[in-house]
């Protein structure tokens, strides 16, 4: 089916179910017959006939939204073994939902299909409650393949965990709509830091989730053969997602949300119940964790089979450190994705975003040179003079060009469009007065891109800044160095009374925020770069522990083993959280909001990494080496570019939360 086609299935859902259910109060009062009946009548329980997934998941997800239990990926994985009518498929004939509606179990171990002779409710916390079911005799024993039988659970599990969480997104939504009209001590709630960055934080597991979850049903369509444990991966990442999400949504809806009234106790039950249920439906291969340690198995990837990924991947096999930049220049990757008359060959970004992730997992000592194209090369191309352009650009192109920021200020970190180093008019030039700070790899650049206050009453305050490219060696710079927790170095910098010519300005006068905001355009490259480097510390981690499982993570079922897990699968949702930026079209919302959610999760991630490495291999993660290195340069990430914080406040002002 097509997106469109997609949608109006997800529609006419939404219409069926306000008209037999109503809203998620209705779990506990309304006759679930009804809403199977009006199932059948759309034709929601044959979507398994045409093996669409992501049409049974379409489904599942609108149901979920109104704590709907409906066995739509029973049906769905019935239809698979060549069954029909209201069938329930489990492992364990209790714990079930909509039993009061079905007619038959269909037993995965023992491959039987029984007739439901009785029933009994099990009240708690799912609403409906569960059922355990009495069983006839067998009327089928069906033919199940070990592998059969394994995709079966994988798909009921992943039924569960989509419904799961979109039960949660619903209660994180109205809590956002909530957040934008309760007001306490003056002003709208959603305006108080704690509920902005919880907000951003819930946006980032629901967001992280949903993608998981297409991704897996995408790989199911395309008959990939690793689809299950793409599948597991978002069932292991959505669970948990789901239970921090309707939390999250309970807090910032506060009193309101508790009572029964209200949609949140409902969505609450229906959350915690599904996440619970995949108790009874453990996976056949195992955990992400079991598979990837025990199989030799990496992370899936999240593009097709690129001929460019292996064309980069050839190109580092046969360089050393002393010879991969001067191999990309020759192949023209330093400015690959500029214009052809720019010296360029118009790639697209995914392709841009490749052979950042592969310099980064292959650890090749270009990062500079990539730096300068992404932070660099496209603002001298869209602002730069003509004079600029030729004498920057084919340096850029040759790798050749040595640069480093100077943004961040005593008084000006995140928040840039406060910089207050000046630059005044005199005669044909500028004088520049002032101090950054953080400024890395400032004593061995040839260049500094700098941003000043040229109009120091400017209203809004972004609207006074200028951009100049200027020498490192012009007199009155004043370099002083610092040695960073990641053994970087970093500089302050000193302008004082620096006499440039107005040559060196990059863009107008006063216009120097919109060739920042286009340097930074690269921000999505960037981020792609931060999940292959983790990806290579997963790859070396599990490296590792394979020599000794047992040493290192414990048998299955254990806590380390657990935790590999969870970072796995946290790892996967910010690789899919950056495709999905990639995919963005730009200035919309998904390039305003998957891009910073991204950046939050895989800055966060690298910290978890760092103290992950040390808890699963000890001493040995803490000499001197790339896990011992991971971790001190885990700082970066979250708070390099503007803080987590930050990025959590943007987030949240793009679910359109008020300053």
């Amino acid at each position: 089916m097509t997106p469109d086609e997609l949608e109006a299935l997800r529609d006419a859902v939404h219409g069926a179910a306000a008209k037999h259910w109503g809203r998620a109060t209705a779990a506990g009062t309304v006759d679930l017959d009804d809403v199977y009946s009006a199932g059948e009548a759309q034709g929601w329980f044959e979507i398994g006939a045409d093996d669409n997934l992501a049409a049974a998941l379409t489904v599942t997800r609108a149901l979920g939204a109104v704590a709907c239990p409906l066995p739509v990926m029973d049906a769905f994985v019935a239809a698979r073994l060549g069954l029909s009518g209201r069938i329930l498929v489990t492992v364990v004939p209790e714990h079930l939902d909509a039993a009061g509606a079905a007619t038959q179990v269909l037993l995965l171990k023992e491959a039987s299909l029984h007739e439901i002779t009785g029933r009994e409710e099990q009240p708690g916390l799912a609403v409906p409650a569960w059922s355990s079911v009495r069983l006839g005799p067998p009327v089928r024993i069906v033919e199940i393949a070990a592998r059969r039988r394994d995709e079966a659970v994988a798909l009921l599990r992943l039924g569960l965990a989509a419904r799961a969480l979109a039960a949660a997104q619903r209660a994180h939504e109205m809590a956002v709509e909530h957040a934008k009209v309760r007001r306490q001590f003056g002003r709208a709630i959603g305006s108080f830091g704690a509920v902005q960055q919880r907000a951003a934080t819930c946006q980032i597991d629901v967001s992280a989730g949903n993608h998981l979850i297409d991704r897996a049903a995408e790989a199911y369509a395309a008959g990939r053969d690793d689809w299950p444990l793409r599948a597991e991966i978002a069932v292991e990442f959505a669970a948990a997602a789901a239970r921090r999400v309707q939390l999250g949504a309970h807090h910032t809806l506060a009193a309101i949300g508790y009572f029964e009234e209200h949609e949140a106790p409902w969505l609450f039950r229906r959350v915690h119940a599904d996440v619970t249920r995949l108790a009874d439906l453990p996976p056949g291969p195992g955990s992400v964790a079991d598979v990837l340690v025990e199989t030799g198995s990496s992370l899936p990837a999240l593009d097709a089979d690129e001929p460019f990924r292996h064309e980069v991947r050839a190109l580092i096999a046969a360089s050393d450190d002393g010879t991969v930049a001067d191999a990309m220049a020759a192949r023209g990757w330093f400015g690959m994705g500029w214009p052809e008359q720019a010296g360029g060959r118009n790639a697209s970004l995914a392709e841009q975003v490749v052979l950042h992730e592969e310099i980064t997992y292959a650890r090749a000592p270009v990062t500079l040179q990539l730096g300068s194209v992404m932070l660099l090369g496209g603002s001298i191309l869209r602002h730069g003079s003509a004079e600029q352009q030729q004498t920057f650009l084919p340096l850029i192109r040759a790798g050749k060009l040595r640069f480093c920021l100077g943004y961040s200020e005593p008084e000006a970190g995140s928040d840039l469009a406060s910089l207050r180093t000046r630059a005044e008019r005199d005669g044909d030039g500028w004088v520049v007065n002032g101090q950054k700070l953080w400024t890395t790899g400032g004593h061995e650049a040839s260049h500094v891109w700098l941003a000043t206050r040229t109009d120091p009453g400017a209203n809004p305050r972004h609207a006074g800044i200028t951009v100049f490219l200027v020498p490192m060696d012009t007199p009155g710079i004043t370099v002083q160095r610092h040695r960073a927790l990641s053994g970087e170095i970093s500089c302050t910098v000193f302008y004082d009374d620096v006499r440039i010519p107005d040559s060196y300005r990059v863009g107008e006068v006063d216009g120097g925020w919109k060739v920042i905001t286009d340097a930074l355009a690269g921000e999505r490259v960037l981020m792609g770069g931060i999940a292959a480097s983790l990806l290579r510390q997963l790859d070396d981690l599990l490296g590792v522990v394979r020599t000794d499982p047992d040493r290192y993570v414990g048998p299955r079922g254990s806590a380390r083993r657990a935790r590999l897990g969870e970072l796995a699968v946290t790892l996967q949702a910010n690789r899919a959280l950056v495709a999905a930026a990639i995919g963005a079209t730009a200035g919309g919302l998904g390039a305003r909001l998957e891009a910073p959610m991204a950046g939050v999760l895989g800055g966060e991630l690298a910290e978890q990494f760092g103290e992950a490495m040390l808890d699963i291999l000890g001493p040995r993660a803490a000499l001197t080496g790339d896990f011992e290195y991971g971790l001190r340069l885990s700082i970066m990430y979250v708070v390099g570019g503007g803080t987590n914080d930050i990025q959590r406040g943007l987030i949240a002002r793009g679910l359109g939360l008020p300053r």
